[in-house]
Order: C-alpha cells, then structure tokens, then sequence
C-alpha cells in the first residue's frame, strides 16, 4: 500500500498562499499492485496532487470525501475560489464516495451532478485495488462527516485534530452530534490507531488515539451536559 500524507502549502499549493495557511492535509492512498489509487479531500492543486500520484505509478480513480466544506472540496471559501473537485473531474474523471446525508451539500458547493457521487451509509467499505477501506459516518462537523479506517490508519478530516476536534458553530454543525461521535462512534478503536487529521492544528501531524485520549480535552469531558457548556450552548434546552 501507499499511503501519503501530503500538505497544502509544502507538498502540493506551494505558491497558494490561501492554502499555506489553511494547512489541509490531503491523503493519496493506493495501490501499487493494480495502480489504483483515491485522494481523500482533494483540493487546492489538483494538477499537483495528479503529479504526486502519477510520480509514485499511480493513477486516481476515486475521491473519497470526509465532508463537503470547500477547503476540502472546492467552491467558494470566503470569497477565494479553492480548486477541487470540479477541476478533478475535468482533468481525471473519478467516482467521488461521499456519506449520504453530504450528497446534497457537495452537490452545491461544487456543482457536480449526482451521477458523479457515490452515497454510503456508515460501515461501508471501498475497494482501492485490494486495500478495504471502511467508512464511518461522524456527524457534528456536518451532517454527514465520515472518517476513513485503513487497518490501524483513521483519516479522521475534521472530525478529530491532534489535539482539537472540529468547528460545530459552522452551519450544519451539531455539537451534540460531535460528542456522539467522538465518545461513541470512534469509541471501538483501539488506542494504537494512528490519527491522520483534515489540517496540521496541532504539535504533530499525527497522533494515536491512546494519545489523544490522554492528552486531547475533548476526549475528556465526562458528559454531554459539560460538552454542550463547553462548546457554549449552555442549558437553555433544559429550561
């Protein structure tokens, strides 16, 4: 398997200073068997990341999407248009694998027609050549964030930082949701799986869940009641 974690800014989006600071990781998984091979939120410079691939004997035939907000995508960031998943499917037509409740948000934010989406359900898995890949659906960021578990590898997109987790004041966000999420649905992973964040936030590019577990405030709020004052909701649901 090959397995890369490239940054927008040093590894691809070098002269983007946009992307230099939204410091994404992007992932190129493949297989050097078949030669086929999946970017994980490709963005930014999808020229460059085609080049990374093909530099390694690879060529992509699929996206798999962690959620659809356009520093992962593409679209409209602000005002800055980010390239993304539109270009790609100019450049190298893919299937894009996107968690069901994301179809539509994708669908807007990057003008793709529906017959360029895969939709999954949790506990999907996608083939890369020989190399399963399981999809496991993490609401909270948005509806239908997921995260991706190669073997002992999360690619966790904004799910889960090295320290951090991700907005829930953005819309579609759902703190509840997010606590879910990182409490329960990441719950059965042992601690020795590796954490590959959506973005370099933290003091290492990588992590384990025993780690973070450890080290991570958000692992460690003992209850949903304390999350929702952390994430500032407060109680006014309970009055």
């Amino acid at each position: 398997m090959v397995f890369r974690q490239l940054k927008a800014g040093r590894d691809f989006a070098a002269q983007n200073p946009v992307a230099g600071q939204m410091v994404n990781f992007v992932y190129l998984i493949g297989d050097r068997e078949s030669g086929e091979a999946a970017l994980v939120d490709p963005a930014w410079d999808v020229r460059g990341l085609l080049e990374v691939a093909a530099a390694e004997g690879l060529k992509v035939r699929r996206a798999l999407i962690s959620h659809y907000h356009p520093d992962h995508v593409g679209g409209n960031l602000f005002g800055h248009i980010v390239e993304g998943l539109a270009a790609l499917q100019e450049l190298q037509p893919v299937q894009v694998h996107v968690e069901k409740h994301e179809a539509e948000g994708l669908r807007r934010v990057t003008g793709l027609s529906a017959g360029d989406l895969v939709c999954h359900d949790s506990g999907d898995r996608v083939q890369i050549g020989s190399i399963p890949v399981e999809l496991i659906h993490t609401p909270g960021h948005t509806p239908g964030s997921q995260c991706f578990l190669l073997g002992e590898r999360l690619v966790a997109g904004d799910t889960l930082f090295v320290r951090g987790c991700g907005r829930v004041d953005l819309p579609g966000g759902d703190p509840e949701q997010m606590y879910y999420s990182l409490t329960q649905r990441l719950a059965h992973l042992p601690d020795d799986t590796v954490l590959y964040p959506g973005h370099d936030y933290g003091p290492t590019p990588t992590s384990t869940l025993g780690e973070e577990r450890a080290a991570n405030l958000y692992l460690r709020v003992p209850s949903l009641r304390d999350w929702l004052r952390m994430m500032g909701r407060g109680l006014m649901e309970e009055i």
